[in-house]
């Protein structure tokens, strides 16, 4: 299970090193400074959600707490509600989608990583087997 997190993980930091350098290089003429700044906020979490996915596998690994695999679902779910949904809602301007269904999705996402957190936190207070 640790290597398909790992997977996963490597998955999404690849895909933010991407939309960083499209958000650096040809977003910052076509869109607003305040929907870069919320697109650049979508890849920093993205980022750290994706680390956290591979900290998370070693952890599993190495403590051998299988219920981490709670929180590693919990921070993919998160990175594609809260970032997707950013990423969305910061390139309207271009992409024409229609922003309404996507903006309650955002703090969902960031309900999603909240949880994967206190499930990891919770996975360290038990004891292991």
């Amino acid at each position: 299970m640790a290597k398909k997190i790992i997977l996963l993980a490597v998955f999404f930091l690849a895909v933010a090193v991407v939309l960083w350098a499209l958000g650096a290089h040809s977003l910052e003429t076509k869109i607003s400074p305040q929907k870069l700044d919320s697109f650049k906020t979508g890849v920093t979490y993205q980022f750290y959600h994706g680390f956290a996915l591979i900290l998370i596998a070693i952890l599993m690994e190495v403590f051998k707490k299988p219920g981490l695999k709670i929180s590693a679902i919990l921070f993919a779910i998160g990175i594609l509600f809260f970032s997707g949904s950013i990423y969305i809602l910061s390139t309207i301007e271009i992409s024409g989608i229609n922003p309404k269904p996507f903006g309650p999705i955002t703090p969902i996402g960031g309900l999603f990583f909240i949880a994967g957190w206190i499930v990891t936190f919770i996975q360290f207070l038990k004891k292991s087997k």
